[in-house]
């Protein structure tokens, strides 16, 4: 839109005819219709009557106008430089708002995939671990281990009988072995010992699984669409940028 075009969509828009568009204005309407028709261009004084004479800002006014226009024709008013200086100082605070904001959205939807990934507010693993039974006092720790071995050199020394040995292994099987499995999702290492009945119990990690939580889904999914909107922020930015040039 040019000067003249601008002029004539506020008339149109305020449903008033060149003379009485000419008499707000303060202006002659053989100098309007010059205007309107792009045979005339004002002087920055005029300009200035004009927009005082609509009662608008020259930045209301300008808004509308190409960018073309204001760098050629209407380039040698003060108003018109001064509005384009500061409309560039706009768009390229805007540009550096949506960048920062693209980036830190980035920052954010990875941030948000690796902590779901690594399990940092929400468990991503499940430890089992198993105790074959109670490990009474003054036993030693894998006695469970190695009770079948303790037994058969008992038997090779003829401390027992092989009756008497069988006879020991049947009701240490009968009485001792009471396995119990945990599956937590708390790290507690290789192993653990618990309080129980006459002595305690020693629990070995026997497996370690990689679960999903829904939390942890929640969080790849926000963080995939704030990294994907990131994504599509910075090139949105550039597509835009490059219609803008094309036009210019």
């Amino acid at each position: 839109m040019n000067f003249g075009e601008r002029l004539k969509q506020i008339r149109a828009g305020r449903g008033q005819t060149q003379p009485q568009f000419a008499e707000v204005l303060g202006i002659e309407q053989s100098y309007l219709s010059k205007l309107e028709n792009d045979k005339s261009v004002p002087s920055a004084e005029m300009f200035l009557t004009i927009v005082s004479g609509l009662g608008m800002q020259a930045a209301d006014f300008l808004k509308e106008i190409d960018k073309e226009v204001l760098d050629t024709t209407l380039n040698h008013i003060p108003a018109v430089s001064q509005f384009t200086t500061q409309t560039v100082a706009v768009q390229a605070h805007n540009t550096k708002v949506w960048m920062y904001g693209s980036g830190v959205a980035w920052i954010i939807g990875f941030a948000l995939m690796l902590a779901a990934n690594d399990g940092i507010f929400f468990p991503n693993k499940l430890y089992k671990y198993a105790s074959p039974g109670v490990i009474q006092a003054g036993e030693p720790e894998n006695i469970f281990e190695t009770h079948e071995d303790i037994v058969e050199l008992q038997w090779r020394a003829k401390i027992v009988s092989s009756e008497e040995a069988n006879k020991q292994r049947a009701e240490f099987k009968a009485k001792r072995e009471r396995p119990v499995k945990v599956e937590t999702t708390d790290n507690r290492g290789g192993s653990y010992a618990e309080p129980a009945d006459n002595g305690h119990r020693r629990f070995e990690l026997v497996k370690t699984e990689h679960i999903k939580t829904s939390g942890n889904r929640i969080l790849q999914f926000l963080g995939a669409t704030i990294f994907v909107a990131g994504l599509v922020g910075v090139l949105t930015e550039w597509r835009l940028r490059r219609l803008k040039n094309k036009r210019n």
